[in-house]
């Protein structure tokens, strides 16, 4: 038993010596033939983790965005400089112009608008539209068609458009009377012509005003990205539902920087119904300059009240002068209404029906003074 133990011994030792010996020497001796595996086997042995593809992930607002997007439209406008002069027409005149654009050759832009009816009205900026020859909108959906004016509001920065399609997706009017800081809010447009794009940010603030941009100016404020394009596109709520129209941002460099303003829906709606209606936006007007009372104001011309509206000039010949009222009056009422900030009363005044009479209530030498005014039309911007 002895020497088979022993015999073992020496075989095991003698095939670990060889083994090494080889393993050092020709260690491709020792390689064995790998079955080849074909792709297809080795993924199918795999387990991986798959989520279901038909469930939007948790915060998404592909709803809201699925919603607004396809009454989203494209806006291109081009605008001709006028005739060209026959001398641009000589190849050696031409040279000392280099390759600045010649007077009858054509400039376009490009900006956003918003279907608000299936029977082809659509709501813009007017600096979209503003002076320009042929007008062209591009449906979500990639169909081409030429648009007519229908009216625009400077004063509002607001214009409608008309294209000759029915049918069309129209968004839904929201209500910005309900819209609070912190809301969050979906811009979407055409910015720099790359498509149709949707960006997310918040309310930052609401009844943004002094900013002059607009003669009046009621804007929502936000941080989602408004770029070159996006004028006259959407700001929807996470339904879905038209708050304002984008309008402007605050930007040293051109680009967003988280300060863009969008007209409220309200106001747009307004617009829009007046320039259906009568072609433009009927307002009222008196002819008078007015002034914010301040404190500093105030010590300084003696005036009992340290705020509220003091007229600061009339129009010679105008409503408010002929029924009597001068510099230095301090409004206090307009057809039965607080008169507050300049703002205030500049809507106040708006809102009045021309050729009607308006009674106003004015503080002249500390003392309350009644005056009817015939209210005239707001002269149209120049």
């Amino acid at each position: 038993m002895r020497r088979f133990w022993l015999l073992f011994a020496q075989v095991v030792t003698i095939a670990l010596a060889l083994y090494f010996v080889v393993a050092a020497l020709r260690p491709d001796w020792l390689a064995l033939p790998l079955r080849r595996v074909e792709p297809a086997k080795v993924a199918n042995n795999v387990s991986v983790l798959q989520a279901p593809g038909a469930q939007p992930a948790p915060g998404s607002y592909r709803e809201a965005a699925g919603r607004a997007m396809p009454a989203v439209v494209n806006i291109f406008t081009s605008k001709n400089r006028g005739r060209e002069h026959p001398l641009l027409r000589d190849p050696f005149f031409r040279r000392f112009f280099g390759d600045r654009l010649p007077p009858g050759e054509q400039q376009s832009s490009l900006g956003s608008g918003v279907i608000v009816s299936p029977d082809g009205y659509i709501l813009t900026n007017n600096h979209v539209i503003e002076g320009a020859d042929q007008i062209q909108v591009v449906l979500a959906d990639g169909r081409k068609s030429p648009a007519r004016l229908v009216g625009s509001d400077p004063e509002t920065d607001l214009a409608v458009i008309r294209i000759d399609v029915r049918d069309l997706p129209a968004i839904v009017l929201g209500n910005d009377d309900a819209v609070r800081v912190g809301d969050v809010v979906l811009a979407i447009g055409n910015p720099f012509g790359v498509g149709q794009t949707v960006t997310l940010g918040i309310v930052s603030a609401v009844g943004r005003n002094n900013l002059h941009i607009n003669e009046f100016e009621n804007f929502i404020q936000t941080d989602a990205s408004i770029n070159f394009g996006n004028s006259g596109g959407a700001l929807v709520d996470t339904r879905g539902n038209l708050l304002g129209i984008n309008s402007a941002i605050y930007s040293q460099s051109g680009g967003s920087v988280g300060i863009g303003f969008a007209i409220p829906v309200t106001t747009a709606k307004s617009v829009m119904d007046a320039i259906i209606r009568h072609g433009a936006v009927v307002r009222g007007w008196i002819g008078i300059e007015t002034q914010d009372i301040t404190p500093e104001l105030a010590d300084s011309f003696g005036l009992a009240r340290q705020s509220g509206t003091i007229i600061a000039g009339v129009v010679r010949n105008g409503p408010a002068d002929r029924a009597g009222l001068r510099p230095g009056d301090i409004l206090l009422t307009v057809a039965g209404k607080q008169a507050g900030t300049t703002i205030d009363t500049l809507k106040l005044i708006a809102q009045l029906p021309p050729g009607g009479k308006a009674t106003m209530t004015v503080m002249r030498n500390n003392r309350p003074a009644t005056v009817d005014v015939t209210v005239g039309k707001r002269p149209r911007p120049q």
